[in-house]
């Protein structure tokens, strides 16, 4: 599929008549529409989870795109865009991330509850940022071009995971290959 012009909008449409197979896509073209691609799968194309998801939150980032103020075409949307919906986003979350200031910090299981915010997790955050990288090429963007894989973007889900780690008292380390045991020769016995 190829990346959407400034002046069209791709609508896929789910309804489906009497007939074993599916319509075709209809495809409409307005000027006035927003340039974000919103695709939605036919009910008859089984997914897994996962792309179930991705379709989800890719539909989520072209949606928070034609609401932004002046609406943003997913050309020109930048590593700054994602950094703002990831910041939009933490007003949804459900992760307790106590304030250095809160007498919890640092706390793995706080004695009593607290007023500071929830947030998105660290690792949803991170796991949003792949589906819409992945998500963002199946649309026809160019992988240099990615605003999910910009600088700005990954070192901003790295402060969120150390900022979490120190308001929770864990550590997130990345898990280290266990190197395989040595099969040990059998040893002649002395008899």
């Amino acid at each position: 599929m190829e990346f959407v012009p400034q002046s069209s909008n791709i609508v896929f449409n789910n309804s489906f008549s009497s007939s074993s197979s599916p319509p075709p896509p209809t495809i409409s073209t307005t000027a006035a529409a927003t340039t974000a691609t919103t695709i939605s799968s036919p009910s008859s194309n089984p997914s897994s989870r996962y792309e179930n998801q991705k379709r989800r939150d890719w539909n989520t980032f072209c949606q928070y795109l034609r609401n932004h103020r002046p609406p943003l075409s997913l050309s020109l949307c930048s590593g700054a865009h994602v950094l703002e919906f990831l910041r939009y986003l933490d007003q949804f979350g459900k992760t307790k991330v106590h304030n250095p200031s809160c007498p919890f910090f640092g706390l793995p299981n706080p004695p009593a509850p607290c007023p500071c915010p929830l947030r998105q997790a660290w690792g949803s955050l991170d796991a949003l940022i792949g589906r819409l990288r992945a998500a963002y090429e199946e649309h026809g963007g160019r992988p240099e071009a990615n605003p999910f894989g910009a600088k700005a973007v990954r070192l901003y889900l790295r402060e969120v995971r150390d900022f979490q780690a120190k308001a929770r008292g864990v550590s997130y380390q990345k898990k280290r290959k266990k190197p395989k045991p040595m099969l040990a020769l059998p040893t002649p016995r002395a008899s």
